[in-house]
């Protein structure tokens, strides 16, 4: 899958199937369900996983929850804003 068809993805009620959850996660963020994208990483111990649970704490504006997972997943930076860390994840998750 590529970006521009993860992006059109959005438009249907339920994420593609193959998606791995965490981009199921980014997925579910995007369209607005930041419960549901957070349920999917809350427990996924994977760098991928833990940098997606990141974001989003980063986006619910707990920066010292966000701060501990970015080290758990090997990062201590984010992107200067949201939506670059959104396409910046969605981009390196699908191999891009």
């Amino acid at each position: 899958m590529h970006t521009e068809e993860f992006r059109a993805s959005l438009s249907e009620r339920e994420p593609p199937a193959e998606l791995p959850a965490a981009l199921a996660a980014l997925w579910w963020d995007a369209k607005g369900d930041w419960a549901r994208a957070h349920g999917l990483v809350d427990e996924l111990e994977t760098p991928e996983g833990m940098a997606v649970h990141a974001y989003l704490h980063r986006k619910e504006g707990e920066a010292w929850n966000a701060d501990y997972w970015y080290g758990r997943a090997g990062r201590g930076f984010h992107r200067a804003t949201l939506e670059a860390e959104w396409e910046a994840l969605v981009e390196g998750l699908l191999g891009h």
